[in-house]
């Protein structure tokens, strides 16, 4: 199986174009992004069968499971789409299981696709379409007090489609326990499908620096849904302009917000690593699992 690995400010993905091929990808996905034994990633990216005309993008967490909104992830399908041919403009839609996502790819001096600008749909704040058990609160959910890890953490609440939680601090976010905390809030009873997790600082009016715990994938270098809730969260708290610019580990991403209701705009690079071939034997063993435990 041919792939190709791209990365989005450090958030690496395995791009596959399976619009020919269905396998079991809950199963392969662990194997392809374990970082010893596999390819090493923070998720896979499928272009997918569509039935319309704009391609189709699904994407798979480290532990297999399905993630609803990926914004660095979009920038990586953005560029694969345009350098396979799948689309013949710099600006196009792209499907996803949370609805369709207008991109705009761009290019650097010489004609390659180095960046690009993606919308990532409208905020929802509703504690059901988090989704979160705060009965008897209506949205925003803000300065929720989560008890995780011996502490109480306030979160504001955010879903891009997936769900989030964000925390803002006064302190440096390289000196949160985020490898404590963030598996702590991702599984909290709080959250039924599980959350990930947002600690940020406001740096100024259009600067904020934070790290991620992703659900599914435990901390990543950058993600690009968790930036726009960030971003989100840091305006209805009246601590940011509309255009963002969110400093992660992995680089800078910035986040456009609308007057009104519409489409948040995430801007950030996108680069190809390598390609390479993933072994006939593994996809084997793979099947041969699945046989047995149907």
């Amino acid at each position: 199986m041919r792939f190709i690995k791209y990365h989005g400010a450090g958030n690496d993905f395995i791009v596959v174009d399976a619009q020919a091929t269905e396998l079991a990808w809950s199963l392969l996905t662990p194997k392809l992004c374990d970082r010893h034994f596999g390819v090493g990633a923070d998720g896979v990216i499928l272009v997918a069968p569509s039935i319309g005309s704009a391609p189709k993008m699904r994407m798979f967490n480290p532990d297999g499971s399905e993630a609803e909104a990926c914004g660095n992830g979009l920038r990586c399908f953005v560029k694969f789409a345009l350098d396979h041919g799948l689309v013949n403009s710099d600006v196009f839609d792209v499907e996803t299981i949370v609805g369709t996502r207008h991109v705009t790819a761009l290019r650097d001096k010489h004609g390659s696709v180095n960046a690009a600008e993606v919308s990532m749909g409208v905020p929802r704040f509703e504690p059901a379409e988090i989704p979160a058990l705060v009965p008897g609160q209506k949205g925003p959910v803000l300065g929720l007090a989560v008890s995780v890890s011996g502490r109480s953490v306030s979160v504001n609440l955010v879903s891009m489609g997936n769900p989030h939680a964000v925390t803002f601090i006064s302190d440096d976010v390289a000196s949160y326990p985020l490898g404590t905390v963030g598996p702590a809030m991702e599984t909290h009873e709080v959250f039924p499908a599980r959350v990930n997790f947002g600690v940020a600082r406001v740096l100024g009016r259009g600067d904020i620096q934070a790290r991620v715990w992703e659900r599914g994938a435990g901390e990543t270098l950058a993600c690009g849904s968790a930036a726009c809730a960030i971003a989100v969260a840091a305006r209805l708290l009246g601590y940011c302009d509309r255009e963002v610019s969110v400093h992660l580990p992995g680089g800078v991403l910035t986040v456009t917000l609308p007057e009104g209701d519409e489409d948040i705009l995430l801007r950030g690079p996108v680069e190809q690593v390598f390609v390479g071939d993933w072994p006939d034997q593994h996809q084997r063993s793979i099947d041969y699992a699945v046989r047995e435990e149907a």
